[in-house]
Protein backbone atom coordinates (compact mmCIF):
# COMPACT_ATOMS: atom_id res chain seq x y z
CA UNK A 1 0.00 0.00 0.00
CA UNK A 2 1.46 3.20 -0.98
CA UNK A 3 0.46 6.88 0.57
CA UNK A 4 -0.44 8.95 -2.46
CA UNK A 5 -0.83 13.14 -2.01
CA UNK A 6 -3.13 14.30 -4.52
CA UNK A 7 -3.07 18.54 -4.75
CA UNK A 8 -6.15 19.83 -5.36
CA UNK A 9 -9.98 18.36 -5.41
CA UNK A 10 -10.62 19.08 -9.29
CA UNK A 11 -13.01 16.19 -10.92
CA UNK A 12 -9.94 14.50 -12.96
CA UNK A 13 -8.11 14.77 -9.04
CA UNK A 14 -10.68 13.07 -7.78
CA UNK A 15 -11.20 10.80 -10.59
CA UNK A 16 -7.56 9.65 -9.66
CA UNK A 17 -8.10 9.56 -5.72
CA UNK A 18 -11.00 7.25 -6.20
CA UNK A 19 -9.66 5.03 -8.15
CA UNK A 20 -6.09 4.39 -6.28
CA UNK A 21 -8.09 4.04 -3.24
CA UNK A 22 -9.99 0.86 -4.86
CA UNK A 23 -6.33 -0.60 -5.77
CA UNK A 24 -5.78 -0.23 -1.97
CA UNK A 25 -3.84 2.83 -1.65
CA UNK A 26 -3.59 5.14 1.23
CA UNK A 27 -4.90 8.78 -0.27
CA UNK A 28 -5.11 12.12 0.88
CA UNK A 29 -6.43 15.27 -1.03
CA UNK A 30 -5.05 18.42 -0.03
CA UNK A 31 -7.47 21.39 -1.26
CA UNK A 32 -6.83 24.95 -0.80
CA UNK A 33 -10.58 26.09 -0.96
CA UNK A 34 -13.02 25.17 1.36
CA UNK A 35 -14.72 23.05 -1.71
CA UNK A 36 -14.34 20.20 -4.14
CA UNK A 37 -14.85 20.03 -7.46
CA UNK A 38 -13.12 22.43 -9.17
CA UNK A 39 -14.79 24.44 -11.38
CA UNK A 40 -17.69 22.61 -11.28
CA UNK A 41 -19.19 24.79 -8.25
CA UNK A 42 -22.90 26.28 -7.68
CA UNK A 43 -23.90 29.77 -7.08
CA UNK A 44 -27.50 29.95 -4.54
CA UNK A 45 -29.20 32.80 -3.62
CA UNK A 46 -33.11 33.67 -2.77
CA UNK A 47 -34.02 30.02 -3.84
CA UNK A 48 -32.36 30.29 -6.45
CA UNK A 49 -29.18 28.30 -8.01
CA UNK A 50 -26.60 27.97 -10.73
CA UNK A 51 -24.58 25.64 -12.14
CA UNK A 52 -21.10 28.66 -12.08
CA UNK A 53 -18.85 25.81 -14.27
CA UNK A 54 -19.62 23.57 -16.74
CA UNK A 55 -23.57 23.01 -17.84
CA UNK A 56 -23.78 19.91 -19.72
CA UNK A 57 -22.24 16.59 -20.21
CA UNK A 58 -20.79 14.24 -23.29
CA UNK A 59 -19.09 11.13 -23.09
CA UNK A 60 -21.17 10.16 -19.53
CA UNK A 61 -19.40 6.63 -20.10
CA UNK A 62 -16.12 8.50 -18.51
CA UNK A 63 -17.83 8.31 -15.27
CA UNK A 64 -19.86 5.31 -15.71
CA UNK A 65 -16.79 3.28 -15.71
CA UNK A 66 -15.22 5.05 -12.85
CA UNK A 67 -18.31 4.15 -10.93
CA UNK A 68 -18.44 0.75 -12.19
CA UNK A 69 -14.12 0.38 -11.73
CA UNK A 70 -14.62 1.82 -7.88
CA UNK A 71 -17.94 0.37 -6.24
CA UNK A 72 -21.35 -1.09 -6.73
CA UNK A 73 -23.36 1.58 -7.28
CA UNK A 74 -23.84 2.60 -11.00
CA UNK A 75 -23.21 6.48 -11.75
CA UNK A 76 -27.33 6.41 -12.16
CA UNK A 77 -27.57 5.06 -8.93
CA UNK A 78 -26.10 8.49 -7.23
CA UNK A 79 -27.38 10.77 -10.24
CA UNK A 80 -30.23 11.37 -12.70
CA UNK A 81 -28.80 11.56 -16.17
CA UNK A 82 -31.02 13.39 -18.75
CA UNK A 83 -30.58 13.80 -22.17
CA UNK A 84 -30.78 17.03 -23.85
CA UNK A 85 -32.95 17.24 -26.50
CA UNK A 86 -32.53 19.14 -28.63
CA UNK A 87 -29.48 19.14 -28.22
CA UNK A 88 -29.09 22.76 -28.80
CA UNK A 89 -30.77 25.75 -30.76
CA UNK A 90 -29.09 28.11 -32.65
CA UNK A 91 -29.88 31.39 -33.64
CA UNK A 92 -28.30 33.08 -36.77
CA UNK A 93 -27.43 36.73 -37.00
CA UNK A 94 -29.76 37.08 -39.97
CA UNK A 95 -32.62 35.81 -37.58
CA UNK A 96 -32.80 31.83 -38.95
CA UNK A 97 -33.05 29.57 -36.08
CA UNK A 98 -32.40 25.91 -36.10
CA UNK A 99 -32.94 23.27 -33.38
CA UNK A 100 -30.33 20.77 -33.62
CA UNK A 101 -31.60 16.87 -32.57
CA UNK A 102 -29.45 15.20 -30.36
CA UNK A 103 -27.72 12.19 -31.39
CA UNK A 104 -29.65 11.63 -34.41
CA UNK A 105 -27.87 12.20 -37.41
CA UNK A 106 -31.24 12.30 -39.78
CA UNK A 107 -32.72 14.38 -37.66
CA UNK A 108 -30.23 16.70 -37.73
CA UNK A 109 -29.53 16.67 -41.51
CA UNK A 110 -33.45 16.89 -41.97
CA UNK A 111 -33.50 20.58 -39.54
CA UNK A 112 -30.95 21.64 -40.78
CA UNK A 113 -32.35 21.37 -44.27
CA UNK A 114 -35.37 22.62 -43.45
CA UNK A 115 -34.10 25.79 -41.51
CA UNK A 116 -31.06 26.67 -43.89
CA UNK A 117 -31.83 25.02 -46.86
CA UNK A 118 -31.86 22.11 -49.30
CA UNK A 119 -28.40 20.59 -49.43
CA UNK A 120 -27.12 22.38 -45.65
CA UNK A 121 -28.03 19.17 -44.36
CA UNK A 122 -26.59 16.88 -46.59
CA UNK A 123 -23.30 18.96 -46.18
CA UNK A 124 -23.28 18.84 -42.63
CA UNK A 125 -23.98 15.25 -42.57
CA UNK A 126 -20.66 14.60 -44.87
CA UNK A 127 -18.64 16.45 -42.86
CA UNK A 128 -19.86 14.64 -39.54
CA UNK A 129 -18.88 11.70 -41.50
CA UNK A 130 -15.40 13.17 -41.82
CA UNK A 131 -15.31 13.87 -38.39
CA UNK A 132 -15.89 10.27 -37.51
CA UNK A 133 -12.82 9.78 -39.61
CA UNK A 134 -10.87 11.83 -37.55
CA UNK A 135 -12.13 10.52 -34.10
CA UNK A 136 -11.33 7.27 -35.00
CA UNK A 137 -7.69 7.84 -36.13
CA UNK A 138 -7.32 9.48 -32.96
CA UNK A 139 -9.23 8.75 -30.20
CA UNK A 140 -7.49 5.66 -28.17
CA UNK A 141 -3.95 7.70 -28.38
CA UNK A 142 -5.39 11.12 -27.65
CA UNK A 143 -7.84 9.99 -24.97
CA UNK A 144 -7.04 7.09 -23.53
CA UNK A 145 -3.50 5.95 -23.54
CA UNK A 146 -0.89 8.46 -21.62
CA UNK A 147 1.08 10.54 -23.82
CA UNK A 148 3.29 8.40 -25.97
CA UNK A 149 7.07 9.39 -25.55
CA UNK A 150 7.04 9.99 -29.64
CA UNK A 151 4.24 12.78 -28.99
CA UNK A 152 5.10 14.12 -32.35
CA UNK A 153 2.78 11.41 -34.18
CA UNK A 154 -0.16 13.38 -33.06
CA UNK A 155 1.49 17.05 -33.30
CA UNK A 156 2.87 16.52 -37.30
CA UNK A 157 -0.15 14.98 -39.01
CA UNK A 158 -3.52 16.31 -39.82
CA UNK A 159 -5.88 13.32 -39.23
CA UNK A 160 -8.97 15.11 -40.65
CA UNK A 161 -9.26 13.66 -43.92
CA UNK A 162 -8.62 15.36 -47.17
CA UNK A 163 -11.76 16.64 -49.55
CA UNK A 164 -11.70 15.84 -53.41
CA UNK A 165 -11.98 19.12 -54.65
CA UNK A 166 -14.16 18.58 -58.45
CA UNK A 167 -12.56 22.26 -60.24
CA UNK A 168 -9.07 21.55 -58.66
CA UNK A 169 -9.07 17.91 -59.39
CA UNK A 170 -7.48 16.91 -56.69
CA UNK A 171 -7.72 16.18 -53.20
CA UNK A 172 -7.12 19.35 -50.41
CA UNK A 173 -6.51 18.95 -46.45
CA UNK A 174 -7.80 21.75 -44.37
CA UNK A 175 -5.00 22.52 -42.14
CA UNK A 176 -7.80 24.90 -39.94
CA UNK A 177 -11.19 24.32 -38.62
CA UNK A 178 -12.06 27.38 -40.63
CA UNK A 179 -11.09 26.22 -43.77
CA UNK A 180 -13.22 23.47 -43.09
CA UNK A 181 -16.27 25.64 -42.74
CA UNK A 182 -15.11 27.51 -45.68
CA UNK A 183 -14.54 24.63 -47.97
CA UNK A 184 -16.79 22.32 -47.19
CA UNK A 185 -19.64 23.70 -45.65
CA UNK A 186 -20.16 26.73 -47.60
CA UNK A 187 -22.42 28.33 -45.87
CA UNK A 188 -22.16 31.46 -43.03
CA UNK A 189 -24.57 29.94 -40.38
CA UNK A 190 -23.06 26.14 -41.31
CA UNK A 191 -19.73 27.50 -40.14
CA UNK A 192 -20.64 29.45 -37.22
CA UNK A 193 -22.56 26.36 -35.77
CA UNK A 194 -19.23 24.62 -36.92
CA UNK A 195 -16.71 27.20 -35.12
CA UNK A 196 -19.27 27.83 -31.85
CA UNK A 197 -17.89 24.25 -30.85
CA UNK A 198 -14.52 25.48 -30.49
CA UNK A 199 -15.18 29.06 -29.40
CA UNK A 200 -16.39 27.49 -26.10
CA UNK A 201 -13.83 25.55 -25.43
CA UNK A 202 -11.66 29.16 -25.82
CA UNK A 203 -10.15 28.18 -29.19
CA UNK A 204 -10.05 30.07 -32.27
CA UNK A 205 -11.54 28.62 -35.21
CA UNK A 206 -9.01 30.38 -37.59
CA UNK A 207 -6.12 28.71 -35.37
CA UNK A 208 -7.13 25.40 -34.36
CA UNK A 209 -6.28 22.55 -36.56
CA UNK A 210 -9.07 20.83 -38.52
CA UNK A 211 -8.84 18.03 -36.19
CA UNK A 212 -10.96 20.28 -33.93
CA UNK A 213 -13.87 18.82 -36.09
CA UNK A 214 -13.96 16.03 -33.13
CA UNK A 215 -15.37 18.77 -30.84
CA UNK A 216 -19.16 18.71 -32.64
CA UNK A 217 -18.92 14.96 -33.57
CA UNK A 218 -18.32 14.32 -29.64
CA UNK A 219 -21.99 15.53 -29.13
CA UNK A 220 -23.42 13.89 -32.13
CA UNK A 221 -22.13 10.56 -31.51
CA UNK A 222 -22.53 10.80 -27.74
CA UNK A 223 -25.42 13.23 -27.00
CA UNK A 224 -25.50 15.98 -24.71
CA UNK A 225 -26.39 14.86 -21.18
CA UNK A 226 -27.65 17.24 -17.51
CA UNK A 227 -27.72 15.79 -14.32
CA UNK A 228 -30.60 16.32 -12.43
CA UNK A 229 -29.87 19.21 -9.45
CA UNK A 230 -27.17 20.50 -11.82
CA UNK A 231 -23.92 19.53 -12.79
CA UNK A 232 -22.75 20.28 -9.14
CA UNK A 233 -24.37 16.96 -8.21
CA UNK A 234 -22.35 14.98 -10.43
CA UNK A 235 -19.24 16.76 -8.43
CA UNK A 236 -21.14 15.82 -5.29
CA UNK A 237 -21.94 11.56 -6.52
CA UNK A 238 -17.83 11.69 -7.15
CA UNK A 239 -16.98 13.34 -4.00
CA UNK A 240 -18.99 11.19 -2.02
CA UNK A 241 -18.10 8.12 -3.66
CA UNK A 242 -14.12 9.20 -3.13
CA UNK A 243 -14.92 9.75 0.58
CA UNK A 244 -16.42 5.84 0.66
CA UNK A 245 -13.73 4.50 -0.57
CA UNK A 246 -11.85 6.27 2.49
CA UNK A 247 -10.05 8.75 0.40
CA UNK A 248 -9.08 11.92 3.28
CA UNK A 249 -9.64 15.79 2.03
CA UNK A 250 -8.79 18.33 3.83
CA UNK A 251 -9.51 21.65 2.80
CA UNK A 252 -8.09 25.19 3.29
CA UNK A 253 -4.92 23.36 2.71
CA UNK A 254 -2.59 25.14 0.34
CA UNK A 255 0.65 23.34 -0.84
CA UNK A 256 3.67 25.47 -0.96
CA UNK A 257 6.58 23.03 -2.46
CA UNK A 258 6.72 19.29 -3.66
CA UNK A 259 9.08 17.35 -1.19
CA UNK A 260 12.21 15.36 -3.35
CA UNK A 261 13.76 12.72 -2.03
CA UNK A 262 16.66 10.39 -3.78
CA UNK A 263 15.69 11.60 -6.64
CA UNK A 264 12.27 11.23 -6.52
CA UNK A 265 8.76 13.03 -5.29
CA UNK A 266 8.08 12.33 -1.21
CA UNK A 267 5.21 14.29 -0.31
CA UNK A 268 4.36 17.98 0.05
CA UNK A 269 4.34 20.75 2.43
CA UNK A 270 1.74 23.03 3.09
CA UNK A 271 1.91 27.18 3.54
CA UNK A 272 1.52 26.60 7.26
CA UNK A 273 4.64 24.33 7.23
CA UNK A 274 3.00 21.20 7.56
CA UNK A 275 4.74 18.32 5.87
CA UNK A 276 2.99 15.57 3.98
CA UNK A 277 5.32 12.63 3.05
CA UNK A 278 4.24 10.18 0.24
CA UNK A 279 5.19 7.92 -2.01
CA UNK A 280 3.66 9.51 -5.08
CA UNK A 281 2.67 13.14 -5.69
CA UNK A 282 -0.58 14.22 -8.09
CA UNK A 283 -0.83 17.58 -8.98
CA UNK A 284 -4.20 19.16 -10.37
CA UNK A 285 -3.03 22.57 -10.85
CA UNK A 286 -1.91 25.13 -13.35
CA UNK A 287 1.09 24.11 -15.19
CA UNK A 288 2.70 27.21 -14.41
CA UNK A 289 1.84 27.08 -10.66
CA UNK A 290 3.15 23.17 -10.74
CA UNK A 291 6.29 24.29 -11.85
CA UNK A 292 6.67 26.73 -8.69
CA UNK A 293 6.06 23.91 -6.49
CA UNK A 294 9.51 22.15 -7.82
CA UNK A 295 12.77 23.13 -8.56
CA UNK A 296 13.20 19.98 -10.60
CA UNK A 297 12.53 20.14 -14.47
CA UNK A 298 9.32 18.28 -14.98
CA UNK A 299 9.78 17.89 -18.86
CA UNK A 300 12.47 17.99 -21.40
CA UNK A 301 13.58 20.51 -23.47
CA UNK A 302 11.15 21.64 -25.96
CA UNK A 303 8.16 19.17 -24.57
CA UNK A 304 4.38 19.47 -25.83
CA UNK A 305 3.43 22.86 -24.37
CA UNK A 306 5.79 23.22 -21.45
CA UNK A 307 5.60 27.05 -21.77
CA UNK A 308 1.82 28.06 -20.79
CA UNK A 309 2.69 31.17 -19.86
CA UNK A 310 0.63 33.08 -21.80
CA UNK A 311 -2.58 34.49 -21.06
CA UNK A 312 -5.49 32.31 -22.14
CA UNK A 313 -9.01 33.39 -22.94
CA UNK A 314 -11.75 32.99 -20.05
CA UNK A 315 -15.46 32.78 -19.41
CA UNK A 316 -17.61 35.64 -18.59
CA UNK A 317 -20.83 34.56 -17.01
CA UNK A 318 -23.86 35.93 -16.14
CA UNK A 319 -26.52 34.22 -13.77
CA UNK A 320 -29.64 35.42 -14.08
CA UNK A 321 -33.04 34.90 -11.59
CA UNK A 322 -36.45 35.93 -13.84
CA UNK A 323 -39.81 36.01 -12.96
CA UNK A 324 -42.06 34.31 -14.82
CA UNK A 325 -42.15 30.54 -15.93
CA UNK A 326 -39.69 28.94 -18.40
CA UNK A 327 -42.49 28.22 -20.99
CA UNK A 328 -43.01 25.22 -23.22
CA UNK A 329 -40.63 24.52 -25.59
CA UNK A 330 -37.85 26.51 -24.28
CA UNK A 331 -34.62 24.87 -25.44
CA UNK A 332 -32.30 23.91 -22.42
CA UNK A 333 -29.40 25.21 -24.40
CA UNK A 334 -29.47 28.09 -27.10
CA UNK A 335 -26.07 29.56 -28.25
CA UNK A 336 -26.84 33.09 -30.06
CA UNK A 337 -24.46 34.01 -33.10
CA UNK A 338 -23.36 37.80 -33.35
CA UNK A 339 -23.13 39.35 -36.67
CA UNK A 340 -19.10 40.32 -37.00
CA UNK A 341 -17.60 36.85 -35.89
CA UNK A 342 -14.20 38.12 -37.39
CA UNK A 343 -14.43 41.23 -35.09
CA UNK A 344 -15.53 39.05 -31.98
CA UNK A 345 -12.27 36.84 -32.63
CA UNK A 346 -10.06 39.48 -33.74
CA UNK A 347 -11.18 41.49 -30.25
CA UNK A 348 -10.15 37.52 -28.20
CA UNK A 349 -6.81 37.65 -29.27
CA UNK A 350 -5.83 41.13 -29.12
CA UNK A 351 -8.07 43.13 -27.19
CA UNK A 352 -7.45 46.62 -28.08
CA UNK A 353 -8.59 50.36 -26.84
CA UNK A 354 -12.24 49.92 -28.84
CA UNK A 355 -15.12 48.94 -27.21
CA UNK A 356 -15.92 45.12 -27.65
CA UNK A 357 -18.02 43.60 -30.24
CA UNK A 358 -21.40 41.11 -29.48
CA UNK A 359 -20.34 38.01 -28.70
CA UNK A 360 -21.37 34.54 -29.18
CA UNK A 361 -23.44 33.31 -26.19
CA UNK A 362 -24.86 30.01 -24.68
CA UNK A 363 -27.92 30.30 -22.91
CA UNK A 364 -28.58 27.68 -20.58
CA UNK A 365 -32.23 27.14 -19.77
CA UNK A 366 -32.18 23.92 -17.11
CA UNK A 367 -36.28 23.06 -16.68
CA UNK A 368 -35.37 21.75 -13.18
CA UNK A 369 -37.72 22.16 -10.44
CA UNK A 370 -33.94 22.45 -8.29
CA UNK A 371 -33.51 25.31 -9.63
CA UNK A 372 -35.74 27.60 -8.78
CA UNK A 373 -37.89 28.35 -6.08
CA UNK A 374 -41.21 27.62 -7.97
CA UNK A 375 -42.88 27.37 -11.26
CA UNK A 376 -43.18 30.99 -11.41
CA UNK A 377 -39.36 31.97 -11.67
CA UNK A 378 -36.54 30.74 -13.49
CA UNK A 379 -32.67 30.46 -13.06
CA UNK A 380 -31.02 31.01 -16.69
CA UNK A 381 -26.85 30.78 -17.28
CA UNK A 382 -25.47 33.27 -20.23
CA UNK A 383 -21.74 33.16 -20.35
CA UNK A 384 -19.05 34.12 -23.20
CA UNK A 385 -15.75 33.17 -23.96
CA UNK A 386 -13.26 36.52 -23.35
CA UNK A 387 -9.97 38.09 -23.09
CA UNK A 388 -8.39 37.36 -20.19
CA UNK A 389 -6.51 40.41 -20.59
CA UNK A 390 -9.44 43.27 -20.65
CA UNK A 391 -8.72 44.67 -17.11
CA UNK A 392 -11.54 42.43 -14.71
CA UNK A 393 -10.93 44.85 -11.69
CA UNK A 394 -11.82 47.66 -13.61
CA UNK A 395 -16.18 48.56 -13.05
CA UNK A 396 -16.65 49.82 -16.17
CA UNK A 397 -15.02 46.33 -17.94
CA UNK A 398 -17.60 44.40 -15.64
CA UNK A 399 -20.98 46.95 -16.07
CA UNK A 400 -19.67 46.56 -20.36
CA UNK A 401 -19.60 42.67 -20.66
CA UNK A 402 -23.24 42.50 -18.24
CA UNK A 403 -24.33 44.82 -20.96
CA UNK A 404 -23.41 42.89 -24.09
CA UNK A 405 -24.17 39.42 -22.49
CA UNK A 406 -27.75 41.07 -21.99
CA UNK A 407 -28.00 42.08 -25.35
CA UNK A 408 -27.12 39.31 -27.02
CA UNK A 409 -29.02 36.93 -25.19
CA UNK A 410 -32.28 38.83 -25.54
CA UNK A 411 -33.39 36.51 -28.82
CA UNK A 412 -32.73 33.46 -26.78
CA UNK A 413 -35.29 34.73 -23.53
CA UNK A 414 -38.45 36.52 -24.49
CA UNK A 415 -38.62 39.28 -22.38
CA UNK A 416 -35.86 39.31 -20.91
CA UNK A 417 -35.70 43.10 -19.78
CA UNK A 418 -39.02 42.92 -17.95
CA UNK A 419 -38.85 39.36 -16.31
CA UNK A 420 -35.46 40.15 -14.70
CA UNK A 421 -35.20 40.14 -11.12
CA UNK A 422 -31.81 40.33 -10.31
CA UNK A 423 -28.22 38.88 -11.55
CA UNK A 424 -24.41 38.19 -10.31
CA UNK A 425 -21.52 38.40 -12.55
CA UNK A 426 -18.88 35.92 -12.31
CA UNK A 427 -15.78 37.53 -14.21
CA UNK A 428 -12.19 35.47 -14.94
CA UNK A 429 -10.96 36.39 -11.62
CA UNK A 430 -13.82 34.59 -10.31
CA UNK A 431 -12.48 31.46 -11.75
CA UNK A 432 -8.84 31.87 -11.36
CA UNK A 433 -9.84 31.97 -7.28
CA UNK A 434 -11.83 29.26 -7.21
CA UNK A 435 -9.08 27.12 -9.56
CA UNK A 436 -6.24 28.56 -9.36
CA UNK A 437 -5.81 28.52 -12.73
CA UNK A 438 -3.86 32.01 -13.87
CA UNK A 439 -6.11 34.66 -15.67
CA UNK A 440 -9.08 32.00 -15.23
CA UNK A 441 -8.41 30.70 -18.42
CA UNK A 442 -10.63 27.29 -19.05
CA UNK A 443 -8.23 24.58 -20.35
CA UNK A 444 -9.46 23.21 -24.05
CA UNK A 445 -9.51 19.66 -24.66
CA UNK A 446 -6.69 18.33 -26.63
CA UNK A 447 -6.07 18.31 -30.33
CA UNK A 448 -4.01 15.93 -32.47
CA UNK A 449 -2.44 18.60 -35.23
CA UNK A 450 -1.55 21.95 -35.26
CA UNK A 451 2.66 21.30 -34.46
CA UNK A 452 1.50 20.18 -30.70
CA UNK A 453 0.24 23.55 -30.08
CA UNK A 454 -2.94 21.62 -28.52
CA UNK A 455 -1.80 18.68 -27.18
CA UNK A 456 -1.18 19.09 -23.17
CA UNK A 457 1.91 18.16 -21.08
CA UNK A 458 1.84 14.55 -20.21
CA UNK A 459 0.72 13.18 -16.93
CA UNK A 460 4.17 12.00 -16.06
CA UNK A 461 6.68 13.73 -15.39
CA UNK A 462 10.97 14.09 -15.20
CA UNK A 463 10.43 13.99 -11.70
CA UNK A 464 9.88 10.35 -10.51
CA UNK A 465 6.98 9.95 -8.51
CA UNK A 466 4.92 13.27 -9.22
CA UNK A 467 2.26 13.01 -12.05
CA UNK A 468 -0.14 15.42 -14.02
CA UNK A 469 -4.04 14.69 -13.53
CA UNK A 470 -7.21 17.41 -14.90
CA UNK A 471 -7.57 19.61 -17.26
CA UNK A 472 -4.19 21.07 -17.96
CA UNK A 473 -2.70 17.28 -18.47
CA UNK A 474 -3.43 15.29 -21.06
CA UNK A 475 -5.88 14.65 -22.16
CA UNK A 476 -6.95 18.28 -21.77
CA UNK A 477 -9.76 19.58 -20.45
CA UNK A 478 -13.68 19.52 -19.87
CA UNK A 479 -15.63 17.06 -17.39
CA UNK A 480 -15.06 13.31 -19.68
CA UNK A 481 -11.10 14.46 -20.39
CA UNK A 482 -10.84 15.45 -16.83
CA UNK A 483 -12.37 11.34 -16.01
CA UNK A 484 -10.04 10.27 -18.86
CA UNK A 485 -6.77 12.33 -16.98
CA UNK A 486 -7.81 10.07 -13.83
CA UNK A 487 -7.93 7.30 -14.93
CA UNK A 488 -4.82 7.33 -17.20
CA UNK A 489 -2.68 8.84 -13.73
CA UNK A 490 -4.17 6.00 -11.53
CA UNK A 491 -3.21 3.37 -14.35
CA UNK A 492 0.32 4.60 -14.22
CA UNK A 493 0.59 4.16 -11.02
CA UNK A 494 -0.55 1.58 -10.50
CA UNK A 495 0.54 -0.18 -13.28
CA UNK A 496 3.96 1.29 -13.83
CA UNK A 497 5.33 2.77 -17.01
CA UNK A 498 4.66 0.15 -19.21
CA UNK A 499 0.64 0.95 -18.76
CA UNK A 500 -0.61 1.66 -22.02
CA UNK A 501 -4.90 2.49 -21.11
CA UNK A 502 -7.46 0.48 -20.36
CA UNK A 503 -8.18 -2.41 -23.31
Amino acid sequence: MARIVVIGAGMGAMAAAARLAVAGHRVTVYERTDTYGGAVRRFERDGFAFDTGPGLLTLPAVYRDLFVKTGKEPLEDCVELVQVDPSSRHVFADGTEVSVPNASRAGVVAALDEALGASAGERWGEFLVRAREAWDRTRRPLLEEPLWPNWRVLADKEPYPGVPHKRLLRTRRASTLAEVGDWELRDERLTALLESHALAHGLDPRTAPASAAVLPYMEHAFGTWYVRGGMRELARAVYERCVRRRVEFVFGAEVARVLEKDGRAAGVELTDGTVAEADHVVADVDPVRLRALTEHPLDEDGDVRADLVQPLPGRFTLLLALRGGRGAGAAHRTVVHPPAPESELDFLVSPGGDEPPLPTVTVLRPDDPALKPDEEHESVVVSAVVSSEVGWEDEGTVRRYTDLLLEAARPAIPGLAERLLWHEVRTPEHVEDETGARFGAVPAPALAAGRGRFLHPANTTRLPGLYRVGGWSHPGGGLPHAGMSGALVAGLIVEGPEFRGSQ
